[in-house]
């Protein structure tokens, strides 16, 4: 039984990075994209429960999807790829310019960006961090951006004074720190707080942005307006469960509040320099 548990578990990873098509072709579920901010695993693990409350909404299958990287989950977003999506409050406001994504939902507590070491090293000021290098989920991380935006106010330029280093996610940024391959990370509020207790134990804050507006649900203009409400309600729903508290709680969401779009603007900035930096990479 471990065995088969395992094998399906590798299997459903797999279709997670690979991207939609494979499970369109079979049960046509609606597709929830999720930002991934977490492992595959991790995603699967968080997320689950909430997709099931979805499902008993909408009488339909839900199927959640990451990507290996932010990128490609930009590009798909942009493309139209998933039905519904969680994405960073920056990119919500390209998903709505490239793809027509409508907001429906997001969490009430804001994120701050951070920047940690390891709380055993000698770093006591973001000015110690010339000469360094700085692992990150990604360079278009609302968080990382943010982050980079306070240490410039402190006169520290990323990679003029210090270097940066991609690490996929923002655990693997971490993990960076802590196994000595960087000398800090920059990781977003949320993120840090769904850390391992064990893991956020080794870290020490050395500084941290204002608040950010946080993640958002939005849904694809294909989807009929039944299917959105459902949608929502199926959020909402969650979050009364015990499960749902407990989600709410370890990531420090708060709660699920009502999106309409209006924060978005003031996004712009961080959305236009996000969009530069994917076409730089191209």
């Amino acid at each position: 039984m471990a065995y088969f548990f395992a094998g399906v578990l590798a299997l459903l990873f797999g279709l997670m990075l690979a991207g939609p098509a494979a499970v369109r072709a079979a049960e046509k579920p609606l597709i929830f994209g999720v930002f991934p901010k977490l492992t595959a695993r991790q995603t699967v693990t968080a997320y689950l429960p909430l997709a099931k409350s979805m499902e008993k909404q909408l009488g339909r299958p839900v199927a959640i999807y990451s990507a290996r990287d932010f990128e490609t989950f930009v590009e798909r977003t942009a493309r139209g790829e998933y039905d519904i999506v969680l994405t960073a409050p920056h990119l919500a406001w390209l998903a709505r310019q490239d793809a027509g994504y409508a907001p429906l939902v997001k969490y009430a507590e804001p994120t701050r960006g951070l920047l940690v070491v390891a709380r055993a090293s000698a770093y006591r000021r973001p000015e110690e961090m010339r000469g360094r290098t700085i692992a990150t989920a990604d360079a278009i991380a609302v968080t990382v951006l943010a982050a980079e935006a306070e240490l410039a106010a402190r006169g520290i330029e990323r990679q003029i004074d210090y270097q940066t280093r991609d690490a996929g996610t923002h655990y693997n940024a971490v993990m960076q720190v802590l196994n000595g391959r960087a000398d800090a990370a920059m990781l977003g509020l949320h993120p840090y707080l769904l850390l391992p207790s064990e893991v956020r134990a080794r870290l020490r804050i050395l500084a941290e942005t204002g608040p950010l507006s946080s993640l958002m649900y939005l849904t694809h203009p294909r989807l009929p307006a039944r299917d959105a409400e459902a949608v929502r309600r199926g959020i909402l729903a969650f979050a009364g469960t015990a499960e749902g508290t407990r989600f709410l709680q370890q990531g420090g969401y708060g709660s699920f509040i009502a999106a309409d779009g209006s924060e978005l603007p003031a996004l712009q900035p961080y959305a236009l320099e996000a969009r530069e930096l994917l076409r730089a990479r191209r």
